[in-house]
Order: C-alpha cells, then structure tokens, then sequence
C-alpha cells in the first residue's frame, strides 16, 4: 500500500508541470484597425481585424472630398471574386476620379469571394470561415466611423453576387443604410432559380458547399435571406436597381478599353455575360413587381442591352449617385 501511495505521489509530481503547461486557448481579438496605409491624399487602405472570421480584411478607402465636416459611407461590395482578382471597382471603374470631388467616403471591402456576404453556418473546407453580415453591419462600421470621423449615414450597394447582398445586408440591418443599389443582381434566394444562380457561384466558381452557407434546401435560413420574401424591411431606404437584358449593348463591343481589343473576350462577355445578365433581369423584374405590390417606392433601371459586365456598372454608380447623394442628407 505504501508503494502504491508513493507511486501515486510521484506521478502527481510529474503530472503538475504537464498540466501547467497546456496551453490556454485565448479570446479572439477584438474588431480593430490593424493598420493604415497612405496611398495619397485621399486614397488609403484600411487592415481590419474581423474578431467574427479571426482575420484581417483590407479595405480600399476614398476620403470625402472635404472632410472638414463629419460626411456620409458608402460601402461598394465587388461582385463573385470579392475584388480578390482584378474584376472590382477599383481597377474597372472611374470611382476615383468620379467620387474625387464629392463628400462622401467610399470604403470598399476586399475579400468574401463566393461568400454571398452572409454569415455561413458552418466553416467551409474551400474557402473557410465566412461571417460577412456580422462583419460588415456590426464589427467595421464603428470602426470606419472613428477612423473618419463621419457622419455615422450610410449606403450600400453591390454588382452581381453582391447586387442581391446589398439588399439582404440592409434587411439584417434596416436602420444602418440610408440607401441601397443592386446593380445585376438576383434578389432570389429561396426560388428554384434563385437557388440554381447562388449554386453556379458558390459551387460552381468557388468549389464551396451551399448547404455549409445556409443548409440544406428546406433549411429556412434560404427564406432568411430572400431580399424578395423579405422585401418589405427595405421599406424607408431609397432603393436603386438595375439590370440589362442580356443583348449586346453601348459596351459590348471593341471599343471598351476592358476588352483590350480582343475578339474573344468580347465574344465572352457576349455570351457568358448575356446569359447571366438575361438571369438577373428576370430576378429584378420579379422584385420590382413584388414592391410595387408592398407600395415601396424603387428607382429601376431596365437597359435595352447590356452584358454582365463592368461598364454598365460604372454607369449605374454614376446615375444612381444622385438619389444616393440625396438620401445621405448631401445632395
């Protein structure tokens, strides 16, 4: 007995340290601006620790032309590639010589490629943690505010994937945006189509699992984030959307700089891009009949041709900026 009693003694002794030494699993870092990177004068990018996904987003960000004066965000989502590639507003787009003059700050996340901008339910083995609601309606807009100093007023818009995100994003959050733009996106997520178009995007392009963003198909989160089902939290904000028809338009030809004169890019954005515009203008047709059934006032934007592509969204940032400057309290 006394030999047991000593061998337990000992290996209590060799244990203790053992113990001691297991790591402790640490807290999550807080939501903060990790860093700030001067581009020039008005062009900075922003580091933002994101405690939600346990990393650091960067953030293109164009100050307000005078920020003597607290002023307005508007937040800019890129489309399917999250901005990650080179299809997003900052190297497609004149935002910065168009916004150069105005007083508004533009703050375009990057990153969320195939996420929907939604908070997933589950990690996913391709593209991992994706908690972009959380992120984007509570975590960095404390931050941008201080970080500005703005007006704490804001709008949201977004192309393709990011179109039908906006709205969903101003439906989880309704007293945050003033304003909301959907430029070619498919506000269906709960229809068979709806779900067919967010299948071709998270599966087909980004090689992740649906049913990790929102279950399987009788889960409710699908309804959950249907800006149609939904539609009537977007009541009060003004809402601008778009779409074309998917018939060649004013930028589907070689005189676009973005298709550097190549035949077969042209041919691509023809095709692929009319085929996927053909898809959203029935989405948005479907949207607009549903507010106009709810009374909601909409500015829609039915072109008469137009692909899916970069130069009708440039476009539509430009003609749905007055409404937006309106509603931010600076037009």
């Amino acid at each position: 007995m006394r030999v047991f009693k000593a061998i337990l003694a000992v290996a209590a002794l060799v244990a203790a340290p053992l113990l001691a030494a297991a790591p402790v699993q640490a807290e999550p870092a807080a939501p903060s601006l990790v860093k700030t990177t001067k581009v020039d004068d008005r062009h900075s990018i922003f580091s933002v620790h994101s405690a939600a996904m346990d990393r650091n987003i960067d953030m293109q960000v164009f100050h307000a032309a005078d920020n003597s004066a607290p002023r307005p965000v508007l937040y800019l989502l890129n489309g399917a590639g999250g901005g990650l590639d080179s299809l997003n507003w900052y190297t497609q787009t004149d935002i910065d010589k168009f916004f150069a003059d105005k007083n508004v700050n533009i703050v375009i996340p990057v990153g969320g490629a195939f996420s929907y901008y939604t908070d997933w339910q589950r990690d996913d083995p391709s593209i991992g943690r994706q908690k972009w609601t959380t992120f984007l309606t509570k975590e960095l807009p404390p931050i941008v505010d201080a970080a500005l100093g703005t007006s704490r007023t804001n709008a949201i818009a977004g192309v393709s994937m990011a179109g039908g995100a906006a709205l969903a994003l101003a439906q989880a959050a309704p007293t945050l945006y003033k304003a909301v733009g959907a430029y070619s996106g498919c506000a269906e997520t709960s229809t068979p189509v709806g779900r067919q178009f967010v299948r071709l995007v998270v599966e087909g392009r980004g090689r992740a699992d649906a049913a990790n963003m929102w279950g399987e198909d009788n889960d409710p989160a699908w309804t959950n984030a249907d800006p149609y089902v939904n539609a009537e939290k977007l009541r009060g904000m003004y809402l601008y959307l778009s779409s074309g028809n998917g018939l060649p338009g004013v930028h589907d030809t070689l005189a676009n700089p973005r298709l550097l004169d190549s035949p077969l890019m042209l041919a691509n954005q023809a095709v692929t891009g009319g085929i996927i515009e053909a898809a959203t203008n029935a989405c948005t047709h479907h949207l607009a009949d549903r507010l106009a059934a709810l009374n909601i006032p909409a500015t829609f934007d039915f072109r008469a041709g137009g692909t899916h592509s970069w130069g009708y969204w440039e476009d539509d940032i430009h003609n749905s900026w007055p409404g937006f400057a309106k509603a931010l309290g600076i037009g």
